[in-house]
């Protein structure tokens, strides 16, 4: 009997644990995309080309992901993201330029790691961020340029939407 009763009281607090969601962080108006102070210590390496692709890859994502939710309002707040450090999985142009050793067949682990924070309307401030690389490299294989990367982008635009992106700090 009382191993019942105790059976009853973790499945209950267990669905309890898992009936807290987080909440949406409400609606975006404008969003703001920079290369941090790190990654920006890369252009002379990757090339200041391949971060501005990221910049504008990393808003693409947020703000389909936005839109696809409703979060995209015109009454809504502030996003300002920062591309704290990206790793490509191929080497890129400006690399093989400068390194004729690499070659487009070169492969290995990538991803990214994105802070920043979402003033709302009323003005309160939200810190977001968002880190993932990849762990095995047998998924590189086929990977382009920025696949990891992207991959964390998108990754963060839907945990963005449903609030699972708020930055413990």
């Amino acid at each position: 009997m009382r191993l019942t009763a105790f059976i009853s009281t973790v499945l209950a607090a267990s669905a309890a644990a898992f009936a807290v969601q987080a909440a949406p962080l409400g609606p975006v108006a404008e969003i703001h995309v920079t290369i941090g102070p790190q990654l920006q210590d890369k252009a002379d390496d990757y090339g200041q080309r391949e971060l501005d692709y990221l910049a504008g890859d990393l808003r693409k994502s947020v703000e389909q992901a936005l839109d696809r939710s409703g979060g995209l309002a015109a009454a809504g707040g502030t996003l300002d993201l920062v591309i704290e450090d990206a790793i490509p999985n191929r080497p890129t142009l400006r690399q093989m330029a400068v390194k004729p050793s690499l070659s487009y067949e070169s492969y290995g682990i990538g991803g990214a790691r994105i802070g920043g924070v979402l003033t709302t309307a009323d003005g309160q401030r939200i810190p977001v961020g968002f880190r993932w690389y990849e762990t095995d490299i047998r998924w590189s294989q086929t990977a382009n340029t920025w696949t990891d990367a992207q991959n964390t982008f998108d990754r963060f635009a839907r945990r963005l939407v449903t609030g699972e992106a708020v930055a413990e700090r």
